[in-house]
């Protein structure tokens, strides 16, 4: 039987973000985000480029500071952390970029081996079996162990990125345009392998993304993000909230219009802000 400290914490959001407000200098990026994230979910951070999406989930790992809010880690405030240990917490999360960040100059082995290095004490040997079998996940041979970043493809790449990132075992996987600069089938490839991270490993995911084709795959639920710079005062700035095979259906006429990308409203905000001439609009 669980005890009830144990249930407790079960119980629990993973991440829980609390009023949260975040701005770069008079810009405010994030404005009055709340979120409770439950462990294993599959979360998609979902809308057009500069809503905050990405800005939401630097916050969320502490790399960004709220100006007003809080956010709260596996019961802990972020806050309240010192920077060692934020630098510890950051263990137990695995981070794919966006251009998959490889160190060039690395070897493939050295770049998923470098959080091993870094954080364990770890005998090579033990690195090395650690790292095939990490490659071995996500498609990859031991081959490729001796490569260099720039012999590889764009999907590949992305796939040593996955990798690497799963190198700690980390309970939280966060992926950051996963499917950016991927033609249709490489895509595809790297949403399966999102799946296969959560069925292999018990890890909760948070996937920014503007790509309605993963997020319809990959999602148990989404968070759709509108631009703070264009709400009125007293809008909130999630404007969905909910499974992704119910955005058709929203009350909220903006998110159907991102879901089947129509342009319309947005050229004719373009057009009032004097960014578009009519005869543009009108084509």
């Amino acid at each position: 039987m669980v005890d009830d400290a144990r249930r407790k914490s079960i119980d629990e959001p993973l991440v829980a973000v609390e009023n949260v407000t975040v701005r770069f200098g008079r810009n405010t990026i994030l404005r009055g985000i709340n979120l409770a994230i439950p462990r294993g979910q599959s979360l998609v951070l979902l809308g057009e480029s500069g809503c905050g999406k990405t800005v939401l989930m630097k916050t969320i790992i502490g790399l960004v500071r709220p100006v007003v809010g809080r956010v709260i880690y596996d019961g802990r405030d972020l806050a309240s952390m010192s920077d060692q240990e934020l630098t510890t917490l950051r263990t137990r999360f695995g981070f794919v970029f966006q251009l998959a960040a490889l160190f060039d100059s690395m070897t493939i082995e050295q770049n998923v081996g470098f959080p091993l290095r870094q954080h364990t004490n770890m005998g090579r040997d033990e690195l090395r079996r650690v790292v095939v079998r990490r490659l071995g996940e996500v498609g990859l041979p031991e081959s490729v162990c001796s490569k260099k970043p720039a012999e590889l493809s764009g999907g590949m790449r992305k796939r040593v990125g996955i990798a690497r990132a799963l190198a700690m075992n980390p309970e939280l996987m966060l992926y950051d345009e996963p499917t950016t600069g991927l033609d249709p089938i490489m895509s595809d490839v790297i949403n399966e392998l999102m799946i296969s991270v959560r069925r292999q490993n018990p890890v909760t995911s948070i996937i920014v993304t503007h790509d309605m084709h993963s997020a319809r795959k990959v999602a148990d639920r989404v968070i759709m993000l509108y631009p703070n710079a264009r709400l009125k005062p007293d809008e909130p700035q999630v404007i969905y909230d909910g499974p992704p095979d119910l955005m058709e259906q929203a009350r909220d006429p903006r998110v159907g219009q991102f879901v089947r990308g129509e342009a319309g409203e947005r050229l004719m905000e373009m057009r009032e802000r004097g960014l578009m001439s009519e005869e543009t609009i009108k084509g």
